[in-house]
């Protein structure tokens, strides 16, 4: 009796208090049935804008005030206790659990229906691995399809699939306020008019990056669209593993649907109140307020009554403010009361991160780039802030080639300032294995694309995902109008947190640019709660600038962002507005603005910290060895392409010779893709591969082409010789050679007896081999550019190869180096008569177990460095023995692998510098079968440095040898590219390579590393036959003091070996006194490089053309040091105007003539330590003609 005494007042004052209160707090009462002793009061929360009915638990009186609304007398009840961590495990069953029947997801969906009267399917399958155009695949035969269909297998005899889709729909249907279809083939898809117009990307499955809806007219009662749907997911087929080849896909759904809005709605809003649930401090305001009202809005809801979901909505209220849903994108104008316009720290971005080729080939990165910017077109038309960013010109060039409707509606919208693209570059290429030329291809064929589509140029470096990057990029970025950078990879580092989010990169000239690494330490944020307080609580410059940019949406695979992600955006604004406990997220500007605002609030850098040097990632140190034929063709590749524009520049100057510029630019865009960031390191799946080396393989064969034609118009009638390719001429003529390189050189050269050239080669060739099959040729060119010429034997001490006892040696006047019991255990310089290799240790092929902790083809960890075995050359033999060269042939077998090398020394030093000494070469040649094993040279020194020297882009960079800091540790494996160096006060030993980047120096030894052997994502990397070459060269004096970086770039760059006719009267074998004699060369300064010659790409041969005829030579300083050097030009090309430009080619100031004499006009130059000076000559050449006699003009007789 007791009890019912207590509960019939409790009871009556509840009924009152819901009944007085449904009017005037719309957020309503609960319906069920109230429990004894449980007294319900309205109560203020405090700051937050509203108020909400709390339950204060058995809570019963005697004495009722008059009041309801004053303070109780008495109190019977036990009072409220909130277990805090219980409740938190309960919000969490409202969106998903066990209990969604009961809860909302029951409500999502009003109306879903399949059957065939509302849905016709109809499907055809492309054969193998073809892909069809839309025109092409409406011309076939479809067949009746059905839901819960197979359809397969993946990327092998059917990859694409296209569906006919018709959809009726109810008349009822009109008065909801959305319907739409409904298409989950579990894997990529695309969407189409029946005209083929792109709509938006489907992605199938049940994983984050899930979107399956496509909204549709729903006045209409018929409705009719296509779809192509490819076998792969966002991640490819196997995520990282090797992909399945024979999965199949299911079309788990293709219904007509009614979502349920509200219910929609009051999702986003209960998935941000958890959102700031787990993320805000245990203890704070916002966490407690939303922790409650996720409570109360469990506690309100109900699932067999609909109209809870508005009460529900309202209760969202206390964090997110009064009717904030009504304000959509004007929520971002809003400010907290009271506060004035507070300041948004975190500007969110739209970005959709698409892997150039990776678990996937080429072909579908071109679909997944309409998939993706489909669907970003179609949420700008829903989401007026939506703004985003994409980077990567190619992935623009093939969406205007492939879905050219599509590329007209990104162009609309970058118009509009919605779609932003970013970044200058060709594709987001690697950051550490490109050379310095193609460094700034990449960025000038990106700019010239964006200028030439869109009218704009990129102020703003974007490569969020490279892995590491070369200290090198600022100077060449800002040459390219790009002052600002983006990236973000650090982050990833696995031995040291970078230490900064904001700063200035200083880069190794001393070019600075802004650089932003986001401080949510991802480039495809999810657009949490948790991301947008990342974005301050991770900032790592605080002190300097607060602004954080948070670049969401899904990525890798592509997608973007989705409509949860804006959705969820709003609703962190609303709470922002309404609480000082969340950062302010901006939306409704582009990256562009975000980089404006920074400059000028960091004080223009001058509040920032600096960084100098290259940002090197502490991780993936395995992608500069992964691969290595993919590191051979892109060395290769490099070094043709630029031979071929500097041939192609002096045939240019001929009559009757049209630089071939499209071809060239066609031949740089292959090789710039395949230097995308997952390409080149070696980190993507075999399939890539295949395409990749066909690329290589098309750049080779062009550029051959390009070279024969330009070669027979300056020597005309020559016939290249090739070791390889047989040789035949019927005429007699002459051995001649052309250096393409800046430098003065003399080179033995290989040569083919055995043909009916052999006859002509063999009196040219000073020594001969066993066989008579080979023969060696000594060329020498003593001018730099131009022709280098056969010369006979000289007074030198001839190169040796002997036996003694078990010992193999190989010397010259300068060296000596001994093989014992397959080791090398000495190397001495002759002349010093010092011993280079440590004491009781020795040099030569080493394997190390190689088991990285995760990214097989990745990482290499410094675990490695402990588990190896030294090979032993087990098979030597003498093969050449003077008088120009010496070689023996070294093999060893080791499992299931054969390593067979040629260590050869030639009687000429490497260079023509009094002080040079001749390098040892190794050519090897493996048949590569290990897995999990990593092969590598190395020679440990009698030399003592705390630094080691690599090439990087027009330059180099010092890296330590020791262990004192975690920093010093971290770099146990490091990029370099035509050298590595080691060197103490007055000597050194360098390794040049000529198609492998990584390297080391671990106290005094050191290394290249030749191959790996991972087994994912590619099982079979690296399997197979390879061909690659390196050697010592021990230099007197310091790197500084050295001719490393042009022996190094000699190594790289062979002599281009002809064969010419006697000239005959018709012109048949004159030689072009273009190529005779150097037409510019480089006096004054020993460290400038004349790295490239080309024709302008403004020319009059461009579609740009600005009536000029001019030639970009670009030019280095190689030691890090300030510099004055002449640039001499023969008077030949008639300048008319020399300047200084960028690197686009945009003027900057005039050159004015230092000097000049009968034969050149000079042009001082200023360098700074590693600057890059870009030169452009505006001449005008009479053509030469070609002529029967050696005194016409322009022609000579060698």
């Amino acid at each position: 009796m007791i009890g019912l005494l207590v509960l019939t007042p409790c009871l009556a004052l509840m009924r009152h208090v819901d009944k007085d209160h449904r009017t005037d707090h719309p957020r309503g009462s609960h319906d069920r049935t109230p429990q004894p002793g449980i007294v319900i009061q309205p109560q203020r929360i405090d700051g937050m804008g509203g108020t909400h009915h709390h339950h204060h638990g058995h809570m019963g009186y005697g004495h009722q005030p008059k009041d309801a609304h004053s303070y109780p007398e008495l109190n019977f009840g036990v009072g409220s206790k909130w277990i805090k961590n219980l409740t938190k495990d309960r919000v969490k069953k409202f969106t998903d659990g066990s209990f969604a029947s009961l809860n909302l997801p029951a409500l999502m969906f009003t109306h879903r229906i399949d059957d065939v009267d509302h849905v016709k399917l109809e499907v055809w399958s492309a054969p193998g691995r073809t892909k069809p155009t839309f025109e092409e695949a409406m011309k076939q035969d479809f067949k009746p399809a059905k839901k819960g269909q197979e359809f397969g297998p993946s990327w092998v005899r059917m990859t694409n699939h296209w569906w006919k889709i018709t959809v009726k729909i109810p008349a009822e249907w009109e008065k909801y306020e959305r319907v739409q279809f409904e298409f989950d083939p579990g894997c990529e898809a695309m969407i189409f008019t029946t005209s083929g117009v792109p709509l938006q990307g489907i992605t199938g499955g049940f994983e984050g990056d899930r979107r399956v809806e496509f909204i549709l007219d729903k006045t209409k009662r018929e409705y009719s669209f296509v779809i192509e749907s490819s076998c792969n997911g966002m991640f490819g087929i196997s995520g990282i593993a090797p992909p399945d080849q024979n999965r199949y896909f299911t079309l788990a759904s293709a219904d007509l649907v009614v979502p349920n809005q509200d219910a929609w709605h009051l999702f986003w809003d209960f998935t941000t109140l958890r959102e700031i649930i787990d993320t805000l401090p245990g203890n704070s305001p916002l966490q407690n307020m939303a922790l409650r009202t996720a409570n109360e809005i469990m506690n309100e809801f109900q699932v067999d009554d609909p109209d809870t979901i508005a009460k529900c909505r309202k209760i969202a209220e206390n964090v997110f403010g009064v009717n904030w849903a009504k304000e959509g994108a004007d929520v971002y104008q809003k400010r907290r009361e009271g506060h004035g316009a507070d300041r948004e720290q975190v500007w969110g971005i739209g970005h959709c991160h698409i892997d150039t080729a990776w678990l996937w080939p080429y072909s579908v990165t071109q679909q997944k780039v309409a998939r993706s910017w489909s669907t970003q077109v179609d949420l700008m038309n829903r989401y007026p802030e939506h703004h985003f960013t994409c980077s990567s010109a190619q992935q623009y060039k093939w969406l205007e080639q492939l879905y050219p409707s599509l590329f007209e509606e990104v162009k609309s919208k970058i118009k509009q300032g919605l779609f932003e693209p970013i970044g200058g570059a060709w594709v987001e290429h690697d950051g550490n294995m490109p050379s310095g030329e193609a460094f700034i291809r990449q960025m000038t064929f990106g700019q010239r694309f964006f200028q030439s589509r869109f009218g704009i140029r990129c102020r703003t470096g974007w490569l969020p995902d490279s892995f590491g990057l070369s200290g090198s990029i600022p100077q060449l970025m800002r040459s390219a109008g790009m002052q600002r950078f983006f990236t973000q990879k650090l982050s990833w580092n696995n031995v040291n947190v970078f230490p900064h989010s904001t700063f200035n990169w200083v880069g190794i000239d001393g070019t600075q640019i802004l650089c932003h690494m986001t401080p949510v330490d991802t480039y495809t944020a999810q657009a949490t709660t948790g991301d947008v307080r990342k974005a301050v609580t991770n900032h790592k410059n605080l002190e300097s600038s607060d602004m954080g940019l948070l670049v969401f949406g899904n990525g890798d695979g592509g997608g973007g962002p989705l409509a949860k992600m804006l959705e969820n955006l709003r609703r962190v604004r609303a709470a922002g507005n309404n609480s000082r406990e969340l950062p302010l997220v901006n939306m409704g500007h582009t990256t562009e603005e975000f980089f404006d605002r920074l400059e000028k609030e960091s004080g223009y850098g001058s509040a920032l910290p600096n960084w100098h040097g290259e940002l090197y990632l502490e991780f993936h140190r395995g992608t500069y060895t992964s691969h290595g034929s993919i590191k051979r063709g892109n060395r290769k590749s490099e070094i043709l392409l630029r031979d071929v524009e500097l041939v192609a520049t002096l045939a240019s100057l001929t009559a009757g010779y049209l630089y071939p510029k499209q071809r060239i630019d066609d031949s740089w865009e292959k090789l710039l893709l395949n230097q995308f960031h997952d390409v080149l390191p070696g980190s993507a799946i075999g399939m890539v591969y295949e395409d990749a080396e066909k690329l290589y393989s098309e750049i080779t064969k062009e550029c051959k082409s390009i070279l024969e034609e330009a070669f027979d118009t300056l020597l005309v009638g020559s016939t290249p010789i090739d070791l390889n390719t047989p040789f035949e001429i019927s005429t007699p003529g002459k051995v001649l050679a052309v250096n393409t390189t800046p430098f003065p050189r003399r080179e033995v050269v290989q040569v083919p007896l055995r043909s009916s050239g052999g006859k002509s080669l063999r009196t040219a060739a000073v020594q001969i081999t066993s066989d008579s099959q080979t023969g060696y040729v000594l060329m020498d060119a003593r001018d730099g550019v131009g022709i280098a010429q056969p010369i006979g034997l000289f007074a030198d001490v001839k190169p040796v190869s002997g036996k003694f006892r078990n010992d193999f040696i190989l010397k010259n006047s300068t060296v000596c180096m001994t093989i014992s019991k397959g080791r090398i255990v000495s190397l001495v310089d002759v002349q010093l008569d010092r011993e280079l290799i440590a004491p009781g240790k020795t040099g030569g092929l080493i394997i190390f177990s190689d088991q990285p902790n995760y990214w097989d083809a990745w990482d290499v960890e410094i675990h490695h460095l402990e588990k190896f075995t030294q090979l032993e050359f087990n098979d030597v033999r003498i093969l050449e023995n003077g008088p120009v060269r010496a070689s023996v042939e070294a093999q060893v077998k080791y499992g299931q692998s054969l390593i067979t090398t040629t260590i050869s020394l030639d009687a000429i030093t490497s260079s023509l510098s009094p002080q040079s000494r001749s390098f040892i070469r190794f050519d090897a040649k493996v048949d590569w079968h290990q897995r999990h094993e990593i092969l590598k040279f190395e020679i440990p020194l009698d030399i003592r440095g705390l630094e080691a020297t690599y090439e990087c882009q027009f330059g180099h960079v010092s890296r330590p040898t020791h262990r004192n800091t975690t920093w010093d540790t971290a770099k146990f494996e490091v990029c370099g590219h035509k050298y590595a160096d080691f060197s103490e006060y007055g000597y050194g030993v360098a390794l040049l390579s000529e198609s492998k980047y990584g390297f080391a120096v671990t106290g005094n030894v050191l290394r290249v590393s030749l191959l790996r052997a991972a087994t994912s994502p590619d099982a079979e990397q690296d399997q197979g036959e390879h061909s690659f070459s390196w050697a010592v060269l021990p230099h007197l004096g310091h790197f500084l003091e050295s001719d490393v970086p042009q022996v190094a770039y000699t190594f790289n760059s062979p002599l281009h070996l002809r064969y010419v006719p006697d000239q005959g009267s018709d012109g048949y074998g004159a030689v072009s006194n273009l190529v005779h004699k150097p037409l510019f060369n480089v006096t004054g300064a020993p460290n400038v490089i004349l790295e490239t010659v080309k024709r302008g790409d403004d020319d009059d041969f461009s579609t740009n053309s600005k009536g000029e005829r001019t030639i970009v030579l670009r030019l280095y300083e190689a030691f890090g040091g300030h510099a004055r050097a002449s640039l001499n030009v023969s008077k030949k090309l008639k300048v008319s105007k020399a300047a200084i430009t960028n690197v686009l080619e945009d003027h900057i100031e005039d050159l004015k003539v230092d000097n000049s004499d009968d034969q050149v006009v000079s042009f001082p130059l200023k360098f700074r330590g590693f600057e890059v000076v870009t030169v452009k000559l505006t001449v005008s050449l009479n053509k030469a003609q070609h002529k029967s006699s050696s005194s016409g003009e322009g022609w000579v007789q060698v």
